[in-house]
């Protein structure tokens, strides 16, 4: 699995996920539980991952839905 985006904004990976789901791209979402134990204040961002394999094309359907903006930059 490798991270597709890091964010607090449940909106946002709420949205991720059906676009990626919709695609038939497997999505899984890590900390979610433990932002919770936290408190939600918002200092453990959930992370949204993907298989290695799907990685290029949902970053590009995430882009090509408007959602660029929530994608860090390309790592080599």
């Amino acid at each position: 699995m490798k991270e597709l985006i890091r964010s607090n904004d449940p909106v946002a990976i709420s949205w991720v996920q059906a676009v990626l789901g919709d695609a038939g791209i497997a999505v899984v979402v890590l900390d979610a539980h433990t932002s919770v134990v936290e408190g939600s204040i918002g200092a453990i961002q959930r992370r949204v991952m993907v298989p290695e394999a799907d990685h290029a094309r949902a970053r590009a359907l995430v882009t090509a839905e408007g959602g660029g903006h929530l994608l860090p930059a390309a790592r080599p």
